[in-house]
């Protein structure tokens, strides 16, 4: 059955409906603005005049094309609407949105702001004008579809325009768009009909033979209500008493309700009556799903007449195949059957469903099956669709259906209760789901009976491997290692070869063990031979998550060059398979940033990062966003930015969210980090604390990088206060961190503490001393072209280096370094405060910022006229000082004047 085409056809414009001319000229002028919003209760003909106006756009210059979207209840889900949306459009522009459904059907799809973007930019190209029409929006119940839809109104191309019709305002800035000029209303006062109108309706359309005095007496009474005066009508054909009868027609809307009922349902012949009933539980009506419903063999011929007749039976494709009723008249018919024949409900609503399972509507039959409240059927069909766990686009949906189900039903199937518990697991809700997990294993153990109800036997038995890859997942995300071994290694041993898919997430799981224990090259081999697997079997998304994995590792290996060249080769596999570009790519271009800024190519990983964001920005990538404010916070320091670092490590923070990836460069030591280069010595040791470090710790790659930000407090410290007790602190932790990271091979992770052991030693007075860690640090990094780990540690480094190359140690490295140190002014040299000093350094808000110093004005003062918080302001002085070696208010306003920086 075409169910797709039944919400894309446009309503037939009947050449014997009352022509309104003025209300077509009203909807021409609409689009002129952002939106034309036709909103009135029901009844009152919103669909059929801008049915009518839309039959009648080629008659505009320039030509308008319409493309028409029939929304129902299951268009509250964004992907669905985005899809339908699409759909529609390309009723118009064929070829329209091609990006937009392939980003839908991803495992990770975009956000909905990012699908439109690329939506829009096509439809930007298109050379025809396009009306959009959303036909009872009214039924979408949905913050996220609302959003969507005014971001798209927002961004709207000149060539396209939207028409809403709904019962209701929808949740849109209709008071900006109206106090702006932007919006066109038509509301009831101007879709009811004028007496006029009325009297053509009646008369003409109707073939009633109504006085003058009658319509209008008609008229008034229902308002201009266009279905209360059709409920009239139809009432009216065949008596005798027609003044009579329109003197008594007065009431309520539930009156209208009743008459609808007692006065068109019952003189029906028992036939249609019953038909009407019965089928009043379906959103969409066919030949053969009616029949379904009622038992009977002559749905399709009772559609037929009942649309003859008028009888609120609206078609929904060409072929006259699906239909809707009115939604007044379902309604009525609904709440007749409710309160008279309350027993037939579970039945018919049950059979319905067997129809949508039999015909591949899964969605459908799920959600009579939980109308019927056969709960036991509703389970087997909710365990049947568990899969769609795994479907981003899905679960969410898939969780509301199994949570309309009673617990002890879930328990008693224990499929059922692993989906529901890997559909908690996506979400974060863990212990929850571990509770799940919990559960379904009691089954599984020795001597317990077999389960009463068993939808799919492959699935029981592969169940405890189903259940140790979650197992494995959750123990993971909690830091267990040894639990997600023991649940990996069952998997790998319990599963078959064929089973591809679970095992290939165990052994990424046991991958992501070997990296939290510090064995990075066997990490490294498990995810480059899952990558491998991956792209074999054309699963490119998984393959690109696989690979990012290695932007952490190799580095820390010492492997710069073949990690960078892996990242470039799948890379080039995505750019040769043409558009659209997975969202997950966007994670290669922020590794690909990683590896740039290491070898100190900052302009390179700048422009890593941008396309990163571009694509990053077209899905929901939830991981992704908060690495890449890591990366963006890591190029910020290198440029001298360190307010504006520590922002993006704020804002890390917040879209942080707990996975198995192990956190071994957490967030809060990145930030400790930061304050210890701007001297906020306490803060980073208060972090420490915070944390439970002490230098006595045993060394462990878990906690490696947050000991060696311990070590760059303590030489802070030290620098700040001259206490012996803190240089001896850090050089033992040195020492020890150094023993461990030479122990496991940590390539890169000795680089680093070798060139802190320098930075000790020169704080200490001893560059004797410190030049021996630092040439064997040069000697192990030059090979593979490691650069920031020495430009980061500033102006002290430059003093080594120099003193290195004048030495004739290692004098090309040093030299290569040295210039990738910035320089100020026209003379080329390298003095110390060049990148902290620098004018270029300080940031557009910081030289504002350095500018009211100067004049004197207090730190509120200044919070005060730049609109920030007084500890932002704090942030940015803390910053200057640290750029400019000042001290002092005075002392950085003296320094920023030697330099040139302009303060008017």
């Amino acid at each position: 059955m075409p169910i797709l085409a039944t919400k894309l056809y446009v309503p037939p414009f009947r050449p014997n409906v009352v022509l309104r001319p003025c209300l077509i000229d009203r909807l021409d002028e609409g689009l002129q603005s952002r939106l034309i919003l036709v909103s009135a209760p029901a009844g009152f003909g919103k669909t059929t005049i801008v049915s009518e106006w839309a039959a009648g756009c080629s008659r505009l210059e320039p030509e308008v094309h319409p493309a028409w979207l029939s929304l129902d209840e299951g268009d509250n889900d964004p992907a669905r609407f985005l899809t339908y949306l699409v759909a529609a459009l390309r009723t118009v522009a064929e070829d329209v949105g091609e990006e937009v459904l392939g980003m839908l059907q991803s495992s990770q799809p975009p956000s909905a702001e990012s699908m439109l973007t690329a939506l829009l930019n096509e439809i930007t190209t298109l050379p025809q004008d396009i009306v959009l029409v959303l036909d009872d929006y009214h039924v979408v119940d949905s913050e996220p579809v609302d959003e969507a839809l005014a971001f798209l109104l927002e961004h709207l191309p000149p060539q396209m325009h939207v028409v809403i019709t709904t019962r209701e305002d929808p949740r849109l800035p209709l008071a900006k768009w109206r106090a702006r000029g932007q919006l066109t209303e038509l509301r009831a006062a101007d879709l009811r009909f004028t007496p006029s109108e009325a009297a053509k309706f009646l008369n003409r359309v109707m073939s009633l033979d109504l006085s003058a005095e009658d319509i209008t007496a008609l008229e008034t009474r229902t308002e201009g209500w266009i279905v209360g005066l059709q409920l009239a009508a139809l009432s009216i054909q065949g008596r005798s008493d027609a003044a009579d009868f329109i003197q008594s027609f007065t009431g309520s809307h539930r009156f209208v309700l009743d008459y609808l009922v007692e006065e068109v349902l019952q003189r029906q012949p028992q036939r249609a009556r019953d038909f009407l009933l019965q089928t009043a539980i379906l959103d969409k009506l066919c030949g053969p799903l009616c029949d379904a419903v009622t038992g009977q063999k002559h749905g399709k011929r009772m559609l037929e007449r009942l649309e003859r007749d008028n009888l609120f039976v609206v078609p929904l494709d060409d072929l006259r195949q699906w239909y809707r009723y009115h939604h007044l008249f379902a309604d009525a018919l609904q709440a007749y059957l409710l309160e008279e024949q309350p027993d037939q409900l579970p039945a018919l609503h049950r059979r319905a469903s067997e129809w949508y399972e039999q015909n591949g509507s899964q969605s459908d039959a799920i959600r009579h099956a939980l109308c019927s409240g056969d709960f036991e059927w509703a389970a087997g069909l909710i365990e049947q669709a568990g899969t769609l766990v795994e479907d981003s686009t899905q679960a969410a949906m898939w969780l509301n259906w199994v949570g309309a189900l009673p617990d002890e039903l879930i328990r008693a199937r224990p499929v059922l209760s692993v989906w529901y518990a890997y559909a908690l697991l996506g979400r974060g809700e863990m212990e929850t789901a571990e509770a799940w997990l919990t559960d379904a294993e009691r089954w599984l153990e020795p001597g317990q009976s077999r389960p009463e109800v068993v939808v799919d036997e492959e699935q029981l038995r592969s169940l405890l491997g189903t259940i140790g890859v979650a197992r494995a997942y959750y123990a993971h995300s909690l830091g267990d290692v040894p639990g997600t071994v023991k649940h990996a290694q069952r998997v790998l041993e319990l599963l078959p070869e064929d089973e591809q898919y679970r095992r290939a997430q165990a052994t990424a799981l046991m991958g992501m063990t070997y990296w939290a224990s510090g064995d990075l090259a066997a990490a490294d081999r498990v995810f480059v031979d899952y990558s491998a697997s991956l792209l074999a079997a054309g699963n490119l998304s998984d393959a690109i998550s696989a690979t990012t994995v290695l932007t952490d590792v190799r580095p820390t290996l010492g492997r710069l060059r073949e990690g960078a060249d892996t990242l470039e080769r799948l890379l080039q596999i995505v750019v040769d398979q043409g558009e659209p570009v997975p969202p997950d790519t966007a994670d290669l271009y922020r590794g690909l940033a990683e590896f740039a800024l290491e070898r100190g190519d900052l302009a390179a990983a700048g422009e890593h990062l941008r396309r990163s964001k571009e694509l990053g920005e077209r899905g929901e990538l939830p991981v992704w966003q908060w690495r890449w404010h890591v990366a963006q916070a890591r190029l910020k320091t290198s440029e001298g930015d360190l307010v504006g670092a520590l922002s993006e490590l704020d804002e890390a923070q917040r879209l942080f969210i707990r996975t198995p990836l192990p956190d071994v460069r957490p967030i809060s030591a990145l930030k400790a980090r930061i304050w210890a280069s701007q001297g906020r010595v306490a803060e980073g040791l208060e972090w420490a604390r915070e944390r439970g470090l002490s230098v006595d710790d045993d060394p462990d790659y878990l906690h490696e990088f947050e000991h060696m930000t311990l070590a760059r407090a303590l030489i802070a410290q030290y620098e700040n206060d001259q206490l012996d007790g803190a240089f001896r602190d850090a050089g033992t932790l040195l020492e020890r961190l150094l023993h461990a990271a030479e122990q496991g091979g940590r390539t890169g992770s000795m680089i680093e503490i070798l060139s802190m052991q320098a930075r000790a030693h020169q704080a200490h007075g001893d560059t004797d001393l410190a030049l021996a860690p630092l040439e064997r640090a040069l000697s192990l990094a030059e090979p593979e072209g490691y650069v920031r780990v020495f430009v980061d540690e500033g102006p002290p480094m430059i003093g080594l280096l120099q003193e290195v190359a004048s030495r004739t140690i290692a004098p090309n490295s040093a030299r290569r370094l040295l210039e990738a140190f910035p320089s100020t002014g026209s003379d080329g040299a390298h003095p110390s405060e060049a990148r902290f000093a620098g004018s270029g350094s300080l940031s557009e808000r910081e030289i504002e910022v350095l500018q009211y110093i100067a004049e004197g004005l207090t730190n509120q003062e200044i919070a005060d006229r730049l609109y920030l918080s007084l500890y932002t302001v704090k942030a940015h002085a803390r910053s200057i000082y640290d750029k400019l070696d000042a001290h002092s208010r005075t002392q950085a306003a003296a320094r920023a004047r030697e330099l040139g920086i302009l303060l008017l």
